[in-house]
């Protein structure tokens, strides 16, 4: 199975950006559609973006449409999650999960599809 390292988390005000970054390892990159989730404390973990293998179809939590992008460059094994205009609201630990799948441009929000997870990444907006 794939291995899944997330990085770019941290404290910052609100307005201000982050990046997150997710190295994978272990199985073809290409294999696997990805997602970033959050959870909140006292919340149940939510899908923020989604994207499919090549990168074709990406998804997108409504509350971050405009403001997040996802992105992956599959010669480096590596997916982000580009962060601009941070609320309070964001302020989650981030992970990043792989879904094994076959189908080239499906990107799943449904976090029983993902078979894969990093430990997660706390991003702190403050006010």
């Amino acid at each position: 199975q794939v291995q899944l390292v997330e990085s770019g988390g941290g404290l910052v005000q609100a307005g201000g950006s982050l990046r997150l970054s997710c190295s994978a390892s272990g199985r073809p990159f290409t294999d696997y559609a990805m997602g970033w989730f959050r959870q909140a404390p006292g919340k149940e973990r939510e899908v923020v973006a989604a994207i499919s293998r090549g990168g074709v179809t990406t998804r997108y939590l409504d509350s971050v449409k405009g403001r997040f992008t996802i992105s992956r460059d599959n010669a480096k094994n590596t997916v982000y999650l580009q962060m601009n205009s941070l609320k309070p609201e964001d302020t989650a630990i981030y992970y990043c999960a792989a879904d094994r799948t076959v189908v080239w441009r499906w990107a799943s929000t449904g976090p029983s599809d993902y078979q894969n997870w990093g430990q997660g990444t706390q991003v702190t907006v403050s006010s």
